[in-house]
């Protein structure tokens, strides 16, 4: 009697709408309009940058001043090369201390904010709650505010006026270990019990389960994390001159006035050029589809 019930439907019965697609062609065609307006407006500065290097000094103090150049030259990036070299530090060795802070402080904090996150994401333990409301709450706060106190222990520690007091503290930025906790959430925790019914150490699990999956997550994590390492002067804890990054040269050619302004438009060239092409370099992996999309417990 049930079975025949449920064949014959009432007829009185109002059935769903069908979902329908408000926008026409017409207001797509706007849509992409109105989008490669800003994709205009937001690339319009990169152009000039690259523009800028390459114009020389006439057309660089014109007025109005000109978006493309009209007779491109190379003499800008030669001038500053004349003037890194004349420095009685050697160009090679401002690169190879940007090098060295940007790497180690970059790969330092990937690895301790997921090493920190995992637990946060996928444990249980007391005072959880507690310790991820401190991470956020120290979101709130600029870099300015701490300041003194981050000055303060690092020369307690002894390692002022060394790489480490730059590189160490990148390691405790918050919004990698937020961003990587957030992303780690996601993963079904079916994949860690079936490893941990296999056998496999929590290191094991980590290392091999958890961070290919979470890819996308500390790729960008990396990509954020080069570029503010990438723009670190070192002025307030470096004071040898052996010691000071590449940024540091720069400012110091920049602020010669309007005698270095072409060298003053390749440094902003160069500054700028390096973190985008670190930005396409993964620009792939960044904006894949996490290979757990889709699953559930």
């Amino acid at each position: 009697m049930a079975d025949t019930k449920k064949k014959f439907k009432n007829p009185f019965q109002k059935r769903p709408k069908e979902k329908r697609l408000n926008r026409s062609v017409a207001g797509n065609g706007i849509l992409f309009f109105l989008m490669a307006i800003c994709g205009v407006f937001m690339a319009l500065p990169l152009v000039m940058i690259i523009n800028n290097a390459l114009k020389p000094l006439d057309e660089i103090f014109q007025f109005p001043p000109k978006i493309f150049v009209r007779n491109p030259t190379l003499e800008n990036f030669s001038d500053l090369f004349v003037l890194m070299n004349n420095s009685w530090v050697l160009f090679s060795r401002y690169v190879m201390n940007t090098v060295i802070i940007t790497v180690l402080g970059m790969v330092g904090h990937v690895v301790c904010a997921s090493l920190a996150a995992y637990p946060l994401a996928k444990h249980h333990f007391p005072g959880k709650g507690i310790l991820f409301s401190m991470v956020v709450l120290s979101m709130m706060f600029s870099w300015t505010v701490t300041q003194i106190p981050q000055y303060m222990i690092i020369s307690w520690l002894g390692i002022n006026n060394t790489y480490a007091a730059l590189i160490l503290p990148a390691f405790s930025f918050g919004m990698g270990l937020y961003l990587m906790k957030q992303f780690m959430e996601q993963l079904p925790n079916s994949l860690m019990e079936s490893a941990r019914l296999d056998g496999a150490s929590e290191w094991k699990i980590f290392w091999s389960i958890v961070m290919p999956n979470v890819k996308p997550a500390w790729l960008t994590l990396a990509i954020f994390q080069f570029q503010q390492m990438w723009g670190n002067t070192g002025g307030l804890f470096l004071r040898n001159e052996e010691l000071k990054p590449l940024q540091y040269a720069l400012q110091q050619i920049t602020a010669g006035g309007t005698a270095r302004a072409g060298a003053a438009a390749a440094v902003t060239f160069i500054v700028a050029a390096v973190p985008i092409i670190f930005f396409l370099i993964c620009q792939s992996n960044v904006l894949e589809t996490m290979t757990t999309s889709g699953m559930k417990d």
